[in-house]
């Protein structure tokens, strides 16, 4: 394991190099957020801010697009799935393939140091959002909330590794992966309940949506944390995060054990 609290170690030290570009990405990334809680603004403006939409009052409205940005922030892939996709068509791959360390648990280790600073960072425009915010936004009923909100967020940023590393690893078949990420992405951002909560959906798309891995990286950290999702409906919601987790784990080392396969590399 020290090999791997090396890797943490040096992600940390070359993700400080970025320090002041998270800052200013972080806080310019807030504007589409301001725009989308203007529109929502106006939407319930002739309603009065108790007025209910899909279930949503005007503060549950706010505090919903306030907690995606954060949980976003937490849990978003930067550059990782086209750093590995480069690593495999540049050859890069082959060292780990002649030492004792796993491709995998390597790249994991730096997604974790990236985030930890990315949110560090990140941490004050969002607060200072927030703070602005404060008389609409909604906070947690209760510890316990708070504790299954920061245990579903973590699990959501592994599966958001997971699917990022599974598209990376198609440069083992194709030369450019390019077209299959951002495909992945645009899916991502309507599933995940990026754009709007999911439960104002139609109840038909909603169900067919939650066959998918992507309410589970944003719309269902959140709707732990608003409470919108309890009982019953919160620990089956863990099982099916934890379930997608392990699957996408699986899928990731099959992926790895058929790619090296096909992998060959020539020079050095």
């Amino acid at each position: 394991m020290g090999k791997y609290f090396h890797v943490l170690s040096i992600g940390v030290q070359n993700t400080l190099v970025y320090r002041m570009n998270f800052l200013f990405r972080a806080a310019f990334g807030l504007i589409p957020l301001a725009g989308t809680l203007f529109v929502w603004k106006a939407i319930y403006a002739d309603k009065g801010p108790e007025a209910d939409i899909g279930g949503y009052t005007l503060a549950q409205m706010i505090s919903y697009y306030l907690l995606v940005t954060l949980v976003d922030a937490l849990t978003a892939v930067a550059e990782d799935d086209w750093q590995i996709a480069a690593d495999i068509r540049e050859g890069q791959i082959s060292q780990f393939l002649l030492k004792p360390i796993d491709y995998l648990t390597y790249r994991l280790c730096l997604y974790l140091s990236g985030r930890t600073i990315y949110t560090i960072f990140a941490s004050i425009p969002v607060a200072i959002f927030i703070l602005i915010l404060r008389n609409y936004f909604v906070g947690a009923a209760d510890w316990l909330t708070l504790g299954c909100f920061l245990l579903s967020t973590f699990l959501a940023g592994i599966l958001q590794f997971f699917i990022a590393y599974s598209m990376a690893m198609l440069a083992f078949w194709v030369l450019d992966v390019s077209t299959f990420i951002f495909i992945q992405f645009a899916f991502e951002y309507l599933a995940s309940g990026h754009l709007f909560p999911l439960d104002i959906l139609p109840a038909g798309v909603a169900r067919a949506i939650q066959f998918t891995p992507y309410p589970y990286l944003l719309f269902f950290p959140v709707g732990v944390y608003l409470g919108r999702i309890q009982g019953t409906d919160l620990w089956a919601g863990f099982a099916i995060q934890a379930a997608w987790v392990f699957g996408g784990w699986l899928l990731c080392r099959w992926l790895w054990s058929r790619g090296v396969r096909k992998y060959s590399a020539f020079g050095g």
